[in-house]
C-alpha cells in the first residue's frame, strides 16, 4: 500500500520552504484500526507527511535532478497533540543544508497552530542510473511521474480575467493544464 499523505501544497520556495497540507477524514482507511473508539493519525505518518512533504521542497530545489528522495535519518522528532479526522495538518519544511547526497531539513506538523509534530529530517538522494545498468530509463518515467504529481498538488491559483472598458480580457496561468 502507498500513502500519498500531502492533499495539496499551499506554498512553495526552491531552497527555502514548503508549505502542505494533510486533510484528515474518517476515509482514512488505517484509523478503522489507529484507535477503533478514538480514532488518530498515527505518529509515523505524520513523520512521513512531514517527509513527503521535505522530498517536494528538495525535488524542486535542485530541478528533479534525482529520481529518489528518501528519508535517511529523523532526529530530535516530537509529537505535540492528536490530529483527528475533520482537522487539517499543516506540514512546513525549511532547508537547512543541501550536499551532494544529502538534504537537511527542518519540519513542522501544526493544527491551527498548535505544533503536533516536529523534527529535524536527513534525505538521501540518488539516481537508480548510478548503479544500474537500466536505471536511466527508470529514472527518466520516474522523475515525469514526480512532475506530474506535482502539478496535481500544486497549482497557482487561476488568472481572473482582467475587465478593461471594452470587456473581459484572457489572462495566462502560470500552470499548465
Amino acid at each position: 500500500m502507498r500513502f500519498e499523505l500531502l492533499d495539496r501544497i499551499l506554498e512553495l520556495q526552491p531552497g527555502k520552504r514548503i508549505v502542505a497540507l494533510k486533510n484528515l477524514t474518517m476515509a482514512e482507511e488505517y484509523l478503522g484500526d489507529h484507535f477503533p473508539h478514538f480514532p488518530v493519525m498515527p505518529g509515523v505518518l505524520m513523520l512521513e507527511a512531514m517527509t513527503q512533504a521535505s522530498a517536494w521542497l528538495t525535488r524542486v530545489t535542485e530541478d528533479f535532478a534525482h529520481s529518489m528522495v528518501l528519508l535517511r535519518k529523523a532526529n530530535n522528532v516530537k509529537y505535540g497533540s492528536f490530529v483527528e479526522p475533520g482537522h487539517s495538518l499543516t506540514v512546513t519544511a525549511e532547508l537547512l543544508k543541501l550536499t551532494d547526497d544529502e538534504a537537511r531539513l527542518k519540519a513542522t506538523g501544526t493544527i491551527d497552530g498548535r505544533v503536533s509534530v516536529a523534527g529535524r529530517l536527513t534525505l538521501v538522494r540518488y539516481n537508480l542510473a548510478d548503479s544500474r545498468p537500466d536505471g536511466a530509463e527508470i529514472d527518466r518515467a520516474t522523475i515525469a511521474g514526480l512532475r506530474n504529481r506535482l502539478r496535481l498538488l500544486w497549482r497557482a491559483e487561476p488568472a481572473l480575467p482582467e475587465v478593461e472598458a471594452d470587456g473581459p480580457r484572457e489572462t495566462t496561468s502560470l500552470t499548465e493544464d
